[in-house]
């Protein structure tokens, strides 16, 4: 199962909302719409984008000021889509954190591919990979697909993001905590026993013998590994 990567639209113009709407669907990204700043800050810790397209012309706050806050909340790669050409503009958003800045009018397809550069710059900072093979199991990042001896598996969303955030870092502990956080960033209180379950059910999917795992191996009280293999 294939889970789409999600793409925050801010603008406050319904015509280049719809047109970067149309472009992203048609590239299979979920994708969401904000006209406002203020919309925008609370769809942001709602729904955890992978990639942000923002307009700096908003009616309730300038752009720029967004862009910091924008990357404290969530790990997102940002993209600035303004009509603003000056050089200052662009350098500023880019020194607050912008990962790239695109001016208007732009074509759909540049957008598209500056999208896909984002999101693979973004998985691979940090030391995290973009494809990772743990015995003849086979992590996809940036397609989001698992494969076993070339056969995709079938995950819940909710399994995906527990093996994406072992595989984004093959060989190296992932506290408990840390993928909890990741998975269910809006509950209160983290039972870990969640994730024991999630991980039960990813071995019976992914291990030759659930009882014996070999691709997610257990630190225990601390968190898991995927034991990454040959690439």
């Amino acid at each position: 199962m294939t889970t789409r990567h999600k793409a925050l639209i801010i603008d406050d113009e319904p015509q280049i909302r719809r047109l970067i709407h149309a472009a992203l669907t048609r590239a299979d990204y979920a994708t969401m719409e904000a006209a406002d700043a203020r919309a925008a800050l609370d769809m942001m810790g709602q729904e955890r984008p992978d990639v942000v397209l923002l307009d700096l012309g908003l009616p309730d706050r300038d752009g720029l000021e967004l862009v910091p806050l924008i990357k404290r909340q969530c790990d997102a790669s940002l993209i600035v889509i303004s009509a603003r050409e000056a050089t200052e503009q662009k350098v500023a958003a880019l020194d607050l954190g912008a990962d790239d800045y695109l001016t208007k009018p732009f074509d759909t397809e540049e957008l598209l591919a500056r999208v896909r550069v984002a999101l693979r710059n973004r998985m691979t900072r940090d030391g995290g990979a973009t494809a990772v093979r743990a015995g003849d199991v086979t992590i996809d990042l940036m397609a989001r697909i698992v494969t076993k001896n070339g056969q995709e598996i079938h995950l819940t969303p909710k399994e995906y993001a527990v093996l994406a955030r072992l595989a984004r870092y093959p060989g190296r502990v992932i506290t408990h905590q840390q993928i909890m956080a990741h998975v269910w960033p809006h509950e209160h209180e983290h039972h870990v026993e969640y994730l024991r379950v999630l991980i039960r059910t990813l071995r019976q999917k992914l291990e030759d013998d659930p009882q014996r795992p070999r691709i997610i191996g257990n630190e225990l009280g601390i968190g898991y590994r995927l034991r990454e293999g040959e690439a």
